[in-house]
């Protein structure tokens, strides 16, 4: 039984850890954080009349 926990836990040990790259996890909280900033430029837009480059004077 010892060494069935030993395998739980280095296996808990690394899926916490920080993995640089491109690594499922992080591609989904890229995701989240895009369609979030897309959804506020969407609401921005709806609620002042105007796009969120004119706020910028980009337009």
């Amino acid at each position: 039984m010892s060494a069935n926990t030993n395998i739980t836990s280095s296996m808990k040990d690394k899926r916490n850890a920080w993995i640089w790259g491109f690594t499922p996890q992080t591609e989904l909280w890229n995701g989240r954080f895009a369609m979030i900033g897309f959804i506020s430029a969407v609401v921005i837009e709806i609620v002042s009349g105007q796009g969120l480059l004119h706020f910028w004077s980009i337009l």
